[in-house]
């Protein structure tokens, strides 16, 4: 049986998109008869040791009075430790140059093979969640992420945007598989519309606050929503003090406090529920280069299909890989509240448009974007590293 160890800066389990992903590939791995070790930071709450989805867990204690890197430094050296201390692993798979870099450098010291799974990149991603950090800093991690990218052995991205991006980076475009994130049917089961008469329609978001999610768009095409119809917003996430306070700072700005409900992130199980409660699910992702240069494949996305409601997101790259224009929901000018707030209308002015729009989107997600179909396509990668 292949020993795996699967490595990851985030808190699992947890309600971030990220947690939902690593769940589903390891038990895809185990179903696929390979033994998992798992090992991510602590948060103080859950248990050291673990078994999670049939797989063991290690979580690595630390100190919150430590900045993030700082944090995310002592966990690379973590990882380190544990390989030292258990040699034997066949397949290292790492989501972060925190603990990629030195993985990689030692994997013919350990005898592994090595799997780096790109969803993000710290040199893209970081300042949007501390815009005061230092651009040299910035630049020291993208050489560190060039440098692990081209030791590992392969390497799995969600989308066809991020893929380029990896390969302008030198990589050959051979070692690289796109395997999007994917939904569970039976988690996101499809639900009927709302019965809107005698009630005002949900706009749901769903997602984190963070800067690249494009939710002040949201905010600034409501006055012009407001204009032709009633609506409650309905934003379900977490973010950090700096982004809550933003947010609310546009909202009261606006003045449509009145409109908008902001609840903190709830656990994934319950996400069919809020999802279920809503008439129009919003991606307003913004136009930046995480989106545009970097690339996602964002769950919400796909389990907004799943769950049979009409969907508005921006048009670009990211979404169109996922979603059909005009086919399996409505795309909007990216930053464009104006264009927003129209297809925002058009969608409640228009019930068999909707009904239309959440039924094509269902049968896509549930044919072509589940987590077995995921599962299955990570599998041939690992079995052609161990071939």
């Amino acid at each position: 049986m292949p020993r795996v160890l699967y490595t990851a800066f985030d808190i699992v389990p947890s309600p971030k998109g990220a947690s939902t992903h690593i769940l589903h590939n390891i038990r895809g791995l185990v179903n696929s008869q390979f033994d998992v070790h798992l090992l991510t930071p602590n948060d103080g709450l859950l248990p050291p040791e673990d078994t999670v989805e049939g797989a063991r867990v290690t979580r690595v204690s630390q100190s919150l009075s430590q900045n993030f890197l700082e944090r995310a430094t002592y966990f690379g050296k973590a990882v380190l430790a544990h390989l030292t201390l258990h040699p034997g692993y066949d397949v290292v798979h790492y989501r972060n140059t925190w603990e990629g870099l030195a993985v990689a450098q030692n994997k013919k010291r350990f005898g592994y093979k090595t799997l780096f799974e790109v969803n993000g990149l710290p040199s893209i991603e970081l300042k949007y969640h501390y815009p005061g950090i230092d651009l040299n800093l910035l630049s020291k991690i993208k050489e560190q992420e060039i440098a692990t990218l081209h030791l590992s052995d392969a390497i799995i991205c969600p989308s066809n945007v991020t893929r380029d991006y990896i390969a302008s980076l030198g990589l050959d475009r051979k070692r690289i598989t796109v395997i999007p994130n994917g939904v569970s049917p039976s988690d996101f089961p499809p639900s009927p519309l709302p019965n809107r008469r005698g009630r005002v329609p949900v706009l749901l978001y769903i997602g984190t606050l963070a800067d690249w999610q494009g939710l002040d768009v949201v905010i600034k095409s409501l006055p012009k929503i407001l204009e032709q119809q009633p609506v409650q917003l309905r934003v379900v996430g977490r973010g950090r003090s700096r982004q809550r306070k933003l947010l609310a700072k546009q909202i009261r700005k606006l003045g449509v406090e009145g409109n908008v409900i902001v609840q903190p992130a709830v656990p994934h199980h319950e996400v069919p529920a809020v999802i279920a409660e809503s008439d129009v699910c919003l991606a307003p992702l913004g136009l930046n280069d995480r989106n545009v240069t970097q690339g996602a494949c964002p769950i919400k996305l796909l389990e907004y299909m799943a769950s049979s409601r009409p969907l508005i997101a921006s048009n670009m790259p990211i979404v169109r890989e996922l979603v059909r224009e005009d086919v399996d929901g409505l795309l909007f000018s990216p930053n464009d509240p104006e264009d927003l707030a129209r297809q925002v209308l058009t969608l409640l002015n228009d019930d068999e448009l909707s009904r239309r729009l959440a039924d094509s989107a269902t049968e896509r997600a549930l044919t072509k974007f589940t987590w077995h179909e995921a599962q299955k396509k990570l599998i041939k990668v690992y079995g052609r590293l161990l071939a």
